[in-house]
């Protein structure tokens, strides 16, 4: 059984084999949520592609990071869009800018994504300017045009603020079930794996659709915010609604103030005990990303050692890495097999 079939399966413990997420496509080398970064991150070896969710103000559902447009797209640039720059609280933030849920989507069709983080990832910038911004549907189309019965190609969508938008008169999850069921991804072994920081939307999403609905993944950051989800009985409670956890990578590769590694967690082990997957974020070669004992040389823009991170997860037992560079989870997960074969020979 391929393990992105796996993935699917309700209380799995483990996967026959680690799957490779590539995080809103292969955005270390193309501006993120581009149909050239998904398509790169597929020619990469990635099983899954993960597109942010936000909604548009005819309610469409479109990849984008955030809701706020500036630092992803040419809005900031676009005079017929001047009046739209507004200040809005999201979450816990107030941010000025420009809103996605403040444009149709014909207007949203009208903006090129440029680089996000142009000051750690200058070579993206070549692209800025060349793609356009994509619908979930449009995603879904591509990892099914990709995919072979060998290899199967899924999306890994997050939703972004489920909650937030909702209470902004657009309901985020009744959209994305709805849009499940149109696209025929609404199954537990369908196209599209849904994963939220947001407990309360994944709840709503899995009591709309059903126990056979789509597998879902509960995100965790890091912050002590979300530190009861990981407790025994959080993890427990995690499992009456998803099938496996997204936690930062550093809940399970420990660190210091100062980028360190200090030692590693015992999460992996008691998520699974839990009958839970587990798939952390996000592993990215840059140093600025990396444990200080990684980093090459002193500039935050450099690659560093992100192989040998990516080999330390996986030989944690991890289910799945969500990574900016697919190619670098791709190659240590070839490099563990071989290992593992040449160890029983």
């Amino acid at each position: 059984m391929h393990a992105i079939e796996s993935l699917a399966t309700p209380a799995v413990a483990r996967l026959p084999r680690a799957v490779v997420v590539g995080h809103r496509g292969a955005c270390a080398y193309r501006p993120e949520h581009t149909l050239a970064s998904y398509e790169l991150a597929i020619d990469m070896g990635a099983d899954l592609i993960e597109p942010d969710l936000v909604v548009s103000r005819d309610g469409v559902l479109v990849a984008r990071h955030e809701n706020e447009l500036s630092r992803s797209t040419d809005v900031a640039e676009r005079p017929e869009f001047a009046d739209r720059r507004t200040t809005r609280r999201v979450g816990r933030k107030r941010r000025t800018g420009w809103f996605a849920e403040d444009f149709t989507l014909a207007e949203l069709r009208t903006l090129r994504a440029v680089e996000r983080m142009p000051q750690l990832r200058p070579l993206n910038t070549a692209y800025d300017g060349r793609f356009g911004i994509l619908t979930l549907e449009e995603v879904v189309e591509l990892a099914r045009r990709r995919s072979t019965p060998e290899r199967p190609v899924r999306v890994l969508a997050e939703l972004k603020k489920p909650s937030w938008s909702a209470e902004h008169g657009q309901p985020m999850t009744e959209l994305v079930a709805a849009e499940l069921r149109r696209l025929d991804a609404a199954a537990p072994d369908g196209t599209v794996v849904v994963q939220s920081f947001d407990a309360g939307a994944l709840r709503r999403l899995r009591a709309d659709l059903g126990d056979g609905g789509p597998t879902m993944l509960q995100l965790v950051d890091e912050a002590p915010v979300d530190d009861a989800l990981v407790t025994s009985v959080g993890l427990r409670a995690v499992a009456t609604y998803a099938q496996g956890i997204a936690p930062s990578r550093h809940r399970i590769l420990l660190r210091d103030a100062d980028g360190a590694l200090t030692g590693v967690s015992d999460l992996v082990a008691r998520a699974h005990h839990a009958g839970l997957l587990v798939v952390p974020w996000t592993l990215a070669a840059e140093n600025a990303f990396l444990p200080r004992h990684l980093r090459i040389g002193t500039d935050p823009a450099a690659t560093g050692d992100a192989r040998a991170e990516a080999r330390l997860m996986l030989a944690l037992g991890v289910d799945g890495v969500i990574t900016d560079n697919p190619d670098v989870t791709v190659a240590a997960r070839a490099e563990l097999a071989t290992a593992a074969v040449d160890a029983a020979a």
